[in-house]
């Protein structure tokens, strides 16, 4: 089947998979080698179909996408890649999870791990045992959350507006979304009975608090720092910051890395001054219940007064133990 002779239709939200997923078993990519669709996917063709550009100085007002019922169609899954974006470029969750499970319901337990000796092996006498690394089912569930935005307007009000600029609002509530997941992990991370905590004067902290938890990770890697605005401005004044490679990295790339390798991450979450020292590797497992997701039916129809933008997240700490914190009460 050709792309600009499909039927597009509000099932395509339904199918289980996503919007582009659901194109995509229809209008399969890979027809399209050696032609000049190459590098589209399904959705992009249709945006090409309907001649509908969403980006640049001469993107197309919201109302384009209302000139058929079948381009109506497509104006969620815009909504969805603009919040996506939002999220994407301004993703700390990514520098803090181990990995990512998706699940289709809103039920999950994750598994723990008791192992012995901390993870480190010796040398096992003729005749003697192994240590045991000891895998079991979590008791309690995996708790997931809801975060999102409600779009808010008549349609009337904005349908004349450039898409190009509805994008940036788009791409704000994913930002958003983003940083609330992030608070979200941390917070997880910091209550988890296995994260260790770390006593210092946080509002003076110092190169060796520094030197002290990169050791208290042992065995793991400490490879990311999260710390509170104040927190880092006191890192950077440390003179030991001022290492030709550590500075060379921070004004050629903007990206903050201490003398340990580890990436520094500003975020504030809270009112107070703290700092987790984290193996990124170890730490953290995201749970999401399906991506961005979008009130189809209500968009579609333009009845967008209130239409809810949200994700679906939780998160389970993987080895507590792989993230120390300090942080002032």
């Amino acid at each position: 089947m050709s792309f600009d002779n499909i039927k597009l239709e509000k099932g395509l939200y339904t199918t289980g998979k996503s919007f582009t997923e659901a194109l995509e078993a229809i209008d399969p990519s890979e027809n399209y080698k050696g032609t000049s669709l190459e590098g589209l996917d399904a959705y992009e063709r249709q945006l090409k179909r309907f001649d509908i550009k969403v980006s640049g100085a001469n993107s197309d007002t919201i109302s384009k996408f209302y000139k058929t019922t079948d381009s109506s169609v497509l104006f969620p899954e815009y909504i969805s890649r603009a919040v996506r974006t939002g999220m994407e470029r301004n993703d700390k969750v990514e520098k803090l999870v181990a990995t990512t499970t998706e699940i289709d319901s809103l039920d999950y337990r994750s598994i723990s791990f008791d192992d012995e000796m901390n993870l480190e092996l010796s040398e096992v006498a003729e005749g003697s045992d192994f240590s045991e690394c000891a895998v079991s089912l979590n008791e309690e569930h995996t708790t997931l959350k809801k975060y999102g935005k409600i779009l808010k307007g008549s349609y009337e009000a904005i349908k004349f507006q450039k898409l190009d600029l509805f994008s940036i609002i788009l791409k704000r509530i994913g930002e958003n979304i983003s940083n609330a997941q992030f608070a979200a992990a941390i917070n997880t991370i910091a209550e988890s009975e296995k994260c260790q905590p770390y006593t210092c004067d946080i509002e003076n902290i110092k190169y060796e608090d520094l030197v002290n938890i990169w050791t208290m990770c042992h065995p793991f890697n400490m490879n990311t720092l999260v710390v509170s605005k104040n927190v880092l401005a006191n890192i950077l004044k440390m003179p030991e910051m001022r290492d030709a490679s550590a500075g060379l990295n921070f004004h050629g790339t903007g990206k903050l890395v201490t003398p340990f390798g580890a990436e520094l991450i500003c975020a504030s979450f809270t009112d107070n001054d703290y700092i987790f020292g984290i193996d990124r590797n170890n730490t953290l497992e995201r749970v999401q219940a399906g991506g961005v997701r979008t009130e189809f039916d209500k968009l579609i129809n333009c009845q967008m007064e209130r239409a809810a933008i949200s994700t679906i997240v939780g998160f389970s700490p993987i080895y507590g133990e792989a993230a120390v914190f300090s942080m002032k009460s």
